[in-house]
């Protein structure tokens, strides 16, 4: 089991198994992120959080919720707005401690322009 927390501690999330690759994407929002994407699907992550701790941020075609801890500002994950059975859902990997995951390849995609992976 590994656990991504936001710097406060306030927000965490438990995934079974470390991810087999990262995404770092260059669109309007992810490059103001610097967020590095690990993707599981909903039954596979548990969000741990007290009421109140997160608050979401969902802009454009609406379909995606950004999500950050309420008190240190930390990305920690988007989800789909409308839930679906095994629907993927991206964690920030850069929450998890990097003895956690080890060597693990990061991935570039064009999220800007061609949607297309630049390695």
């Amino acid at each position: 089991m590994l656990t991504a927390s936001c710097h406060c501690g306030a927000v965490s999330i438990r995934v079974a198994r470390p991810p087999t690759e990262l995404t770092a994407c260059n669109c309007s929002i992810c490059r103001r992120y610097a967020a590095h994407w690990a993707y599981y699907s909903a039954g596979d992550l548990e969000v741990v959080a007290p009421p109140g701790a997160t608050c979401g941020y969902v802009w454009g075609d609406k379909r995606l919720r950004f999500v950050r801890c309420s008190t240190c500002g930390c990305v920690t994950h988007w989800e789909p707005v409308e839930p679906q059975p095994n629907a993927r859902t991206g964690v920030n990997a850069l929450n998890f401690d990097p003895k956690q995951l080890g060597e693990v390849r990061v991935r570039h995609l064009d999220g800007a322009d061609t949607w297309e992976f630049l390695d």
